[in-house]
């Protein structure tokens, strides 16, 4: 009898376990990321592309450059902290990215705020995080600071681009408000000049040298369901539109009760070539499944199990730099 009733008690476990756990289309058990980890490897994805720099706030105007060639100007002479000015050593953290890999690995899609609220793709020059600080006190700057920024990097000089400021709701999740100055002014902003882009900027966080993408086609909302267990908070969708190599989409909407993601402003071509892209964390990895997809009226794309791999963060961003 107690045989028996160690038996049952082990067989009760095994069950309880499982219903936690999916499988996959062999039947291998796959027990889904938590949204801690895939929280945690896209910020390791962050820590691993961001520069440091430090400086003497009494140096006054100082140029630093970054690894891919853009020039910061910043004046230490215009930083405070809590309202007072600065002196002695002033670190400086900078991230940029140029590519939709980065972009996904990251999660700093390219969507911009649409004056009706709603989000469309923007095509980048850059996108940009710089932060002064102080033994780890945030710093603010009264004078704003400059960047030259190579065009060659995306593609060459586009004088459609403006400046974007990068906004983070409570999830997490970055959208871009279009920051309405004029740079020939003095006022911020950005403008190109021969393969350069010249950018101003009024304060420190995450900025974007962006334009809308264009396409005169009619639009539509598509629907996209991913794999059991998976939902918005340990996975993401995005799209990858294809011949844009530095703007990357992102699915922000998850509707619970269906399982889907949705692009659901209605700003998507019907007839885009694209690349759809499932994106969570797998053992300290990424587990990703990408789809060549031809848009259509209100189409709905499902990813399984079966259709995953498993990256690093270099093979991953690679894979998507790749598309075409």
């Amino acid at each position: 009898m107690k045989n028996l009733k160690h038996i049952l008690g082990t067989l009760l476990l095994t069950a309880l376990v499982f219903t936690s756990c999916t499988k996959n289309d062999n039947d291998d058990l796959v027990i889904p990321a938590t949204a801690q980890e895939f929280d945690a490897i896209r910020e390791l994805a962050l820590e691993g592309l961001t520069q440091t720099f430090q400086f003497n706030a009494e140096d006054g105007s100082v140029n630093l450059t970054s690894d891919k060639g853009v020039e910061i100007y910043i004046n230490g002479g215009c930083l405070t902290k809590n309202g007072v000015a600065v002196t002695g050593a002033v670190d400086l953290e900078f991230v940029e990215l140029f590519d939709r890999g980065s972009m996904l690995t990251t999660n700093k899609p390219t969507m911009g705020i649409l004056s009706s609220g709603d989000k469309a793709l923007l095509i980048s020059g850059g996108e940009f995080f710089v932060q002064a600080t102080q033994n780890g006190v945030a710093l603010e700057t009264n004078c704003g600071f400059q960047m030259n920024i190579p065009a060659d990097l995306t593609g060459g000089a586009d004088n459609t681009m403006i400046l974007w400021n990068g906004i983070i709701d409570a999830d997490g999740e970055l959208a871009w408000a279009e920051e309405k100055r004029d740079g020939a002014n003095g006022q911020g902003g950005v403008f190109a000049e021969g393969n350069q882009y010249y950018g101003f900027f009024q304060s420190f966080g995450w900025s974007n040298v962006d334009r809308f993408y264009s396409d005169p086609r009619p639009k539509t909302t598509i629907l996209v369901a991913v794999p059991t267990g998976y939902d918005n908070t340990n996975s993401s969708v995005y799209l990858s539109y294809d011949g844009e190599e530095s703007g990357l989409a992102g699915l922000d909407t998850y509707d619970a009760q269906t399982g889907l993601f949705s692009e659901h402003y209605g700003q998507i071509p019907i007839g885009l070539e694209c690349h759809v892209i499932f994106a969570t964390e797998d053992g300290g990895d990424w587990k990703y499944a990408i789809k060549a997809v031809t848009i259509v009226a209100n189409g709905v794309i499902t990813f399984t199990e079966g259709e995953t791999s498993v990256a690093s963060e270099a093979q991953l961003t690679t894979i998507i730099n790749n598309l075409p």
